[in-house]
């Protein structure tokens, strides 16, 4: 079980010749400035893929998601993500130059756990 209170999901695409990039500059740069910003307990990267699943008696199929990367991070509290330390961390490293531009259908997400 997580001691977070909240969970703040990223999610987008990356145009496919930066794919190794943009893993890259995440999990050896990105994730960890943000780890380091206070608040900040865990992150999870993911990539989705197509699927089935039963329920009801029955086998679901599923696509793969539009955006086909995901971040979660799991925080202490929404405004982690608005703090000073968070903004100058978010744009350490080669994100903010090398890779952000080659990203496209972001969305952003909050939910506070139950």
């Amino acid at each position: 079980m997580t001691k977070s209170k909240f969970i703040f999901i990223a999610s987008m695409n990356v145009t496919a010749d930066y794919e190794n990039l943009f893993n890259e500059v995440y999990d050896t740069e990105h994730v960890p400035y943000l780890l380091k910003v206070p608040g900040v307990n865990k992150v999870t990267r993911g990539k989705g893929l197509p699927f089935s699943f039963a329920i009801g008696g029955e086998t679901k199929s599923m696509e793969a998601p539009t955006q086909k990367f995901i971040a979660i991070y799991e925080l202490d509290s929404p405004d982690v993500v608005n703090s000073e330390e968070w903004s100058i961390a978010v744009e350490k490293g080669r994100w903010g130059t090398h890779v952000r531009q080659h990203t496209s259908e972001r969305s952003h997400y909050m939910y506070q756990c139950c």
